[in-house]
């Protein structure tokens, strides 16, 4: 039991307020996003659900645990809180006028302000707000999706909106909605999802005025206090305390960038761990690409990134239950403090350099936290893992309509010390692939596969997950599109544990066309009757995979996860038998398992990053950094 004090909020809100208080913000978010899932109109938003809400209070706090968001910030900082009235819906999706909470033009940001009177005579003010964000369609640019994968500026990816008003008391902006859909190939879908976007974030916004008229300004924002200083105290009890103090080091790269042929962007981190907080440097950290793979991180001293990266600090929890119990709000930024390097790197781009494959950076930032952690707990980290990409393809329907079919496909994730990584994890929570029966009914194609890729994850002790193998059968011509890093690179292994398989596409497999697609694809053309076949990356191995158990192996080749051969090959396992009842050589195991220890180097690095590394490296197996 925790003897740490109890924080004089708690203490001013009392428990049983606080509990409420803080389910109900739990429940408002919830139901704010069920409200954009079911009314929007688009698959990235009602299907996919690739958006998030989140809530915040007067002091532009994010509140909510459960998910990223983006900031209030910069609302605030162009209309004064006192200049807002009830019924206002403020929106943007400027990168650099973002303050840091949009990456990239497609993710549209729409906030609500709640509004409460103390009855001093003063009339309603700003207590909190409601926001909402999603990637959607398209708002214009250079390719349908508004994600060039050639683009050398931002100007080339969309229609730029700084923050703007655009409902005002309650009545819709039409001339700037207008003008949005204007840009947008998608005109009735960008419409509707908006509307379901204002529309629930508005909702949300009555909801938490009801609480404040139960309780009190005084109370609940007592009971905000309450809930971030308990994250605070949790983490820097709980977590913080598991790093040893000290400096660690450790890079990772991105491959590509649409433009300059694929080299290695490398992406550094020094991570120092203080008595009371971790300091992040970047310094290292490659010079902005003259492609769309930047992402600006500095901005409000990097308060979105520090809540982007603080779940990766979960995974030092005591136990995967507890895990899931830690909420990430703004309780765990007084903990990270982060130094970046001057401006012109991925991290501080300068306007106008693209961003709309900015996952690129942030997503390996997630690995690189959780690298240099490693080497700071003695890999009691997670392996790397990807868990997302976008794929699609677009054309013309039978009755010459124009569609856009687009998903974001997610992949396996690390081994971790206790555990095999979990298959097609898709990092934004409650995401999900576009269901077959949907896509088959609305686009000129047929979906024959949709399954895991096999021997995909990485060999370990504990496997890493496996990716997605989906086959499409285009009906009319069409062209392919992707945006999506790993396909030379892979997700590394830790402590033994051995690298992913990395991205795939592959049109035409096996025919006479057949031709293997970058990561970065804007409009491949693909023929009626050829397939795309997709297959995403598979987690890194956890642990030497020849210390694995002989029976899990065997049932990952009953259950199809591993082939014979790599049971053999990376597991050093004979099975025999039937495909329904393989079974294990135990002498036969027993002598590959001696051969391929022989074999291996005894002086392996800490980390492996697959084959891949070495083509971008000048022929190098791994980096200095790779060993302890």
């Amino acid at each position: 039991m925790s003897t740490a004090p109890v924080p004089s909020s708690v203490r001013d809100a009392g428990p049983v307020v606080l509990e409420i208080v803080e389910g109900t913000l739990a429940s408002v978010e919830r139901e704010v996003e069920t409200a954009i899932a079911r009314t929007s109109r688009s698959p990235m938003i009602r299907d996919a659900h690739d958006f998030r809400a989140g809530i915040h209070d007067r002091r532009l706090r994010k509140l909510t645990g459960r998910s990223y968001s983006a900031l209030v910030h910069p609302v605030a900082r162009d209309f004064p809180l006192e200049t807002m009235r009830p019924g206002d819906v403020f929106f943007h999706n400027d990168v650099y006028e973002s303050e840091g909470g949009i990456g990239h033009l497609p993710d549209l940001c729409v906030t609500v302000p709640v509004f409460h009177d103390d009855g001093d005579g003063r009339g309603p003010r700003v207590v909190a707000f409601v926001q909402a964000f999603g990637h959607h369609d398209d708002i214009g640019g250079a390719c349908p999706g508004s994600m060039p994968s050639g683009a050398t500026s931002v100007f080339e990816e969309g229609l730029m909106v700084p923050p703007i008003r655009l409902w005002d008391q309650g009545v819709p902006n039409r001339a700037a909605l207008r003008i949005m859909t204007r840009n947008s190939r998608m005109p009735e879908s960008l419409a509707a999802d908006l509307d379901a976007e204002c529309s629930a974030c508005l909702m949300g916004a009555r909801r938490l005025a009801d609480l404040f008229r139960r309780y009190g300004r005084a109370t609940v924002e007592a009971c905000f206090d309450a809930i971030l200083d308990k994250t605070t105290e949790t983490y820097r009890r709980e977590i913080l305390a598991k790093i040893p103090d000290g400096s660690y080091v450790w890079e990772d790269y991105a491959e590509h960038d649409g433009v300059d042929p694929p080299r290695l962007h490398t992406q550094r981190i020094t991570l120092t761990k203080l008595p009371d907080r971790i300091v992040i440097d970047f310094t290292g950290t490659s010079p902005q690409a003259r492609g769309p793979i930047n992402h600006c991180g500095d901005y409000a001293d990097g308060n979105f990134l520090k809540k982007w990266l603080a779940p990766v600090l979960r995974n030092l929890a005591d136990t995967p239950e507890r895990m899931a119990e830690l909420d990430v709000n703004e309780g765990v930024v007084p903990l990270i403090e982060m130094r970046f390097p001057p401006k012109g790197t991925l991290l501080t781009p300068v306007f106008p350099a693209p961003t709309n494959a900015r996952t690129f950076v942030i997503l390996r930032l997630l690995g690189v936290l959780a690298g240099v952690l490693a080497k700071a707990v003695d890999g009691r980290m997670p392996a790397d893992q990807e868990t997302i990409r976008y794929t699609g393809v677009h054309g013309t329907d039978a009755a010459g309509v124009p569609y856009l079919m687009r998903e974001v496909l997610g992949g396996g994730s690390g081994g971790r010390p206790h555990a095999d990584g979990e298959d097609t994890v898709h990092i934004v929570p409650d995401s999900r692939n576009l269901p077959t029966e949907f896509t088959e009914s609305r686009f000129p194609f047929l979906v024959e596969r949709l399954g895991l890729a096999v021997d995909s994850g990485g060999p370990g002790l504990h496997r890493g997950g496996l990716g997605y193998e989906k086959h499409i059968r285009m009906l009319r011509d069409a062209r392919f599109m992707s945006v999506a890093d790993r396909s030379i690179l892979a997700c590394w292994g830790v402590r033994g544990g051995r690298a992913g398989r990395p991205f795939q596409v592959t049109i035409d497999p096996g025919g006479p066309n057949e031709r293997e697609m970058a990561g970065l694809v804007d409009g491949e053309p693909v023929r009626a009757g050829e397939v795309i076949r997709i297959r995403t990356t598979g987690g890194g191995g956890w642990g030497d995979p020849l210390d694995r158990d002989v029976e899990a192996v065997v049932r990952d080749v009953r259950c199809g996860k591993v082939s014979r051969a790599a049971a053999f090959s990376d597991y050093g396992v004979v099975i025999n038998g039937p495909t329904d009842a393989p079974r294990h050589d135990p002498a036969a195991t027993e002598r590959q398992r001696a051969r391929l220890r022989a074999e291996r180097p005894a002086d392996r690095p800490f980390f492996d990053r697959g084959p891949g590394y070495a083509t971008l490296s000048g022929g190098a197996a791994h980096a200095e950094v790779d060993r302890l």
